[in-house]
């Protein structure tokens, strides 16, 4: 009879010890099956996140003058140009400022902190049209590199009324549903209640 109640003890304590060594191990591989999709899926994050960019063309025209007085002051000599500039400017963000995280118990990647639209670069063709040199006041090579760095900065400061700037703004919560597209489709869920998409209002991302 002892034997019978230790062989049926030895065999529940056993099952118990499989059941808890089973359990332990089916743990660590579902918590190491999280923690690598939550590695994946913050890489991939990433990678969409490199940049999102809008593009505008600008045509500008503007008269350049330049007077230079000599001889104290009682001569002056000018020179002028028409100036003719087109220009490809790029508006985005530099999305490698997002704060991403993995909360890998409830299975969540969350962004927070977004930055605000940036001109990202202006490449400008300045062509000169109607070049007249004064007596004393001629156009020299410098001339022409600081024309074209007065190019850039005019059409910078046409940029915030070309409407990119909202524009980059729509790009960039395209970009977010997109990527909460991508997180749903293995299980996961894309947390971006704490963005804020950079507004002189700050509104909120609208989910």
């Amino acid at each position: 009879m002892d034997n019978l109640f230790d062989t049926i003890l030895g065999i529940l304590l056993g099952a118990i010890m499989a059941y808890w060594i089973i359990s332990f191990f089916r743990k660590k591989s579902n918590k190491e099956t999280t923690e690598k999709q939550s590695v994946v899926l913050l890489d991939k994050v990433k990678k969409v996140f490199k940049l999102v960019s809008v593009e505008g063309d600008f045509a500008e025209i503007y008269h350049y003058e330049n007077v230079k007085e000599s001889f104290f002051q009682m001569i002056s000599s000018k020179k002028k140009a028409l100036v003719v500039i087109h220009a490809k400017a790029h508006v985005g963000f530099d999305l490698s400022k997002v704060k991403i995280r993995a909360d890998n118990k409830r299975k969540r990647i969350v962004l927070e902190g977004f930055p605000r639209p940036e001109v990202l670069s202006i490449e400008p063709d300045v062509q000169y049209y109607d070049i007249k040199n004064g007596l004393f006041n001629k156009f020299e090579p410098d001339d022409l590199s600081a024309l074209n760095k007065e190019a850039k900065t005019h059409i910078l400061h046409k940029i915030p009324e070309s409407g990119l700037l909202d524009s980059a703004k729509k790009e960039a919560l395209d970009a977010v549903q997109m990527v909460e597209s991508m997180v749903e489709a293995i299980g996961w869920k894309l947390d971006y209640k704490a963005l804020e998409l950079p507004s002189g209002d700050h509104k909120h991302i609208e989910k």
